[in-house]
C-alpha cells in the first residue's frame, strides 16, 4: 500500500505491521540521467518487492535528499548534514510505528547515506518502539555488485528498466569519455578526494554504456528478492530489551 494514494480510513484498516522507507538522493548523475536517480531506483525496488510479497506492506514517502555534498559542485545537486538526515529518518519511521507499522526497512538508493543509515536504525532499535533496519538496493544484486560505480552501468540499467524515459541515451558516449573509472584519487589505501568533481569531469564514475534494459530487470528482480527475504526475517524478529540510559 503505498501511503501517498491510500486514504487514512483504509490505511487505518490495514492489516500490516511491516512498512518500506525508500530513501534517495537529489545530486547530480552525469549528462546522462536524472538528478534523482538514487531516489527512483529507491522506490523501484521497494515497488517491486511489495507486489511480490506474499503479504501487505506499507510504503511511505521517499525521502530524497540524502548526505550529498560531495557532489556540491554539481548543479541541482542538494544535501543535507548528516544529523539532520538521520534525524529526520528516526522521525519518520516514529510515525510509521506510531500507527503500528513498527517493522520497517529502509530501502537506500544512495552510498552517501549508508553509514548515517546503519547508525540511525541502530539507535531506532536500542531506543525506540520501533525495528528499523537499513537495505542498499544495489548491494543486494550478487556479482554485480562490483560494478557499482556513479550514473555508471547498474544505476543507468535499472533506470532504462523502470523509468527509460529519464535516461538520455544518446549522451552515453558523452558520459564515458568523461567519467572516471574508479570513485577517488588515491594514494595506497587513503582516498585523498573530497568530492566528486576532484576525480570525475561530468559526474560519472563506471561505463554506463555498459547500462541496459535487460541488465536492469535483472537487478530489480535480484534486489526484490531479497527485499522479500528481509522482510521474512524481520517481521517477527525480537529486537531484545531496550537501552535504558
Amino acid at each position: 500500500m503505498d501511503l501517498e494514494t491510500t486514504t487514512w480510513t483504509d490505511a487505518k484498516a490495514a492489516e500490516t505491521h511491516l512498512a518500506l522507507l525508500p530513501v534517495g538522493s537529489t545530486e547530480q548523475h552525469g549528462p546522462h540521467a536524472p538528478l534523482g536517480t538514487d531516489t527512483l531506483d529507491a522506490e523501484a525496488v521497494a515497488d517491486a518487492a511489495t507486489k511480490r510479497y506474499r503479504d501487505p506492506v506499507m510504503v511511505a514517502p521517499a525521502v530524497p535528499v540524502g548526505v550529498a555534498e560531495e557532489h556540491r559542485h554539481f548543479a541541482g545537486t542538494l544535501w543535507t548534514s548528516e544529523d539532520t538526515f538521520r534525524a529526520y529518518v528516526r522521525d519518520v519511521v516514529g510515525s510509521l510505528a506510531s500507527h503500528g507499522w513498527d517493522r520497517v526497512v529502509v530501502v537506500n538508493g544512495h552510498g552517501g547515506n549508508i553509514s548515517a543509515l546503519k547508525e540511525v536504525t541502530a539507535r531506532i532499535v536500542r531506543r525506540d518502539d520501533a525495528y528499523a533496519v537499513p537495505f542498499t538496493w544495489f548491494d543486494e544484486v550478487g556479482d554485480h555488485s562490483s560494478d557499482m560505480g556513479h550514473a555508471g552501468p547498474l544505476e543507468t540499467s535499472l533506470l532504462r528498466h523502470t523509468n527509460p524515459e529519464t535516461v538520455h541515451e544518446d549522451r552515453l558516449e558523452e558520459a564515458a569519455a568523461g567519467g572516471s573509472d574508479r570513485w577517488g584519487d588515491w594514494q595506497g589505501r587513503v582516498n585523498l578526494a573530497v568530492d566528486s568533481e576532484e576525480f570525475t569531469d561530468n559526474g560519472v564514475v563506471g561505463d554506463p554504456r555498459e547500462s541496459s534494459a535487460d541488465l536492469g530487470a535483472e537487478l530489480l528482480d535480484r534486489s526484490a528478492d531479497a527485499l522479500c527475504a528481509l522482510l521474512d526475517a524481520i517481521r517477527e524478529r525480537d529486537p531484545g530489551p531496550r537501552a535504558t540510559e
